[in-house]
This record gives C-alpha cells, sequence and structure tokens, in this order.
C-alpha cells in the first residue's frame, strides 16, 4: 500500500503547488535576483554543508545520516508559504523560490543522495539513485507540478476553488504519512529518537537563522529576509519520504524527515514571532520591496 499510496499523497501536494503557480512567478525571479540568488546559495551549498556537520557531531548510523542529507537536499515545502504569509513576509518570493527550488530540486536531491550513499555506505547491494531512479524523481516532482500549472493557466476558476481544499488534503496526508512512517519503524525510532529530536531541532533552527541572516547581512529587505527564512527553514519532508520509500525502497531512511515533519511546525512558528515585520500593513502597501 505504501508504495502507491505515498506517490498518491505526494502527487497531491505537489499539484497543489502547482494550481498555485503561474509562468509569471518563474519570471518574477529575474526581478529580485539578489535575494533569489541568495536564497539558493543557502538552500543548495551552505544547508547540506551545516547538516553533514551536524550528522557527524552527532554520530548517526549511516542510514539516519543519509536521511538527514536526504531532508538538507529536500526543496522548500508549501507551508513556507502559509508562515510566510502569516509573518509578514515577501509572499511573492516565496511562491517563485518554491518554484525554482522543486525544478533544481529534480538535480541536486539525487546528486547529495547519491554522495551521502557513498560515503556513509547504509546498503551493502545498493548503490543510490541510478538514472531510472533520477527519473522517477523527475516524475513524482515536477508532473504533477506542470499537471498543476496547466489546469490553472486554463481553468483558473477551478484552480482557485480547489485551492483551499488541496491545502488541507495536504496537511491531512502529511500526517498520515509520517504516522504511518514511525508505526512502521517504533523500534528503531524509539533507539534513536533523542539524537533525531535534537539534531533535528537544531537543523531547523539553523536553516532558519541562516535564511534569514544572510539575507539581512547583505541588506536584503525584512519581508524578503522573512520569505527566505521559511523558504529554507521549512523543507518538503514528505518528499523526502516518498523518495526513501517508494524509490530507494528503505523505510528507515524516512525517519529523519517524519521528526522534522512533526517538530518543524513548532519551531517555525516560535521562530516566526521572533522575525517578524512589526512594520504597519500601509506602509507596505507605500514602500518599495527592497531587492
Amino acid at each position: 500500500m505504501t508504495t502507491i499510496a505515498l506517490p498518491i499523497a505526494l502527487g497531491i501536494i505537489m499539484l497543489g503547488l502547482g494550481l498555485s503557480l503561474t509562468l509569471a512567478d518563474f519570471a518574477r525571479v529575474l526581478k529580485q535576483p539578489k535575494a533569489v540568488i541568495t536564497a539558493l546559495f543557502c538552500q543548495l551549498i551552505i544547508l547540506p554543508v551545516v547538516c553533514f556537520g551536524l550528522v557527524l557531531l552527532f554520530d548517526l548510523p549511516p542510514v539516519l545520516a543519509v536521511g538527514m542529507m536526504m531532508l538538507a537536499a529536500s526543496p522548500g515545502g508549501t507551508t513556507a508559504n502559509l508562515y510566510s504569509h502569516l509573518f509578514r513576509g515577501d509572499i511573492a518570493l516565496n511562491i517563485s523560490l518554491t518554484a525554482v527550488n522543486s525544478v533544481i530540486a529534480v538535480i541536486t536531491l539525487p546528486v547529495i543522495t547519491n554522495v551521502a550513499i557513498l560515503y556513509f555506505e547504509p546498503f551493502d547491494d545498493q548503490l543510490g539513485l541510478q538514472w531510472d531512479k533520477a527519473l522517477e524523481v523527475f516524475a513524482i516532482v515536477l508532473l504533477p507540478v506542470a499537471l498543476g500549472m496547466l489546469i490553472r493557466r486554463f481553468w483558473p476558476r477551478f484552480a482557485d476553488g480547489m485551492d483551499k481544499p488541496v491545502r488541507i488534503a495536504s496537511v491531512v496526508i502529511l500526517v498520515v504519512v509520517i504516522a504511518g512512517a514511525v508505526a512502521s519503524n517504533w523500534k528503531l525510532l524509539s533507539e534513536n529518537f533523542a539524537q533525531l529530536a535534537v539534531i533535528t531541532i537544531l537543523f531547523c533552527l539553523i536553516s532558519l537563522g541562516i535564511g534569514f541572516v544572510v539575507p539581512r547581512m547583505l541588506k536584503i529587505g525584512r519581508r524578503q529576509a522573512i520569505a527566505t527564512s521559511f523558504e529554507i527553514g521549512i523543507h518538503n519532508a514528505t518528499l523526502a519520504i516518498v523518495i526513501a520509500q517508494t524509490v530507494l525502497g528503505s523505510t528507515e531512511l524516512m525517519l529523519p524527515a517524519a521528526v522534522y515533519g512533526v517538530l518543524m511546525f513548532f519551531i517555525a512558528f516560535g521562530f516566526g514571532f521572533l522575525i517578524r515585520d512589526r512594520t504597519p500593513q500601509q506602509v507596505h502597501a507605500e514602500a518599495p520591496a527592497i531587492r
């Protein structure tokens, strides 16, 4: 059931992402190049290095170490848009970053996962994501997004009407997927929960912090930094779970993403209160965004 249900669940989530995207969201990247390049550098370079350091520091078992690296390589989740809206981030930037990150992840996620597998050697008879498996990642990530964008292009009213139901379904699906991952790996999880809880909390906090501090150091506007923080700090845990379970065929690999998927909601919510934009909303309507 998991090999069928999990890809369908992720497909619904990625379809929901596509329903909220247009080609203009990709084009908007050109209008905020500094913010986008900074976010992508943090997401694609800094975070995997940070995660690798944490994995070595905590001396995780090889299979859990690879699971953490897969999580670090996963793009931002759609939940980032919700948090950005709640704490007055630049939602348009969030949407653009999610769009671009989802495309880039088709390449970076298999690469980082393969490097982690080669280094930590969690399997005796498996080399990692080969070409055919990389094509599966492409199909899982991009095809539902493309379908959602086509629906929005030709049936915009239907897309708008489906936005809320799909978002609700995404949250429900995420909870069910995580519950299933926990239940099927209870022994391994209970043995390593303390380590996984601490390392995922640290990774989430560091990711959120990097996503906010680095843009601010580079004189990028506060609203853009808030958007970047959530985009970098909130990973698509469901994607990591599905790749682990259905593509690599390892339920143990999904445990870091499952623990992270539960804890990150509370961490991101608390972090949002620390960085939220306290400027009155009417000022935003008058002042242009800093790019």
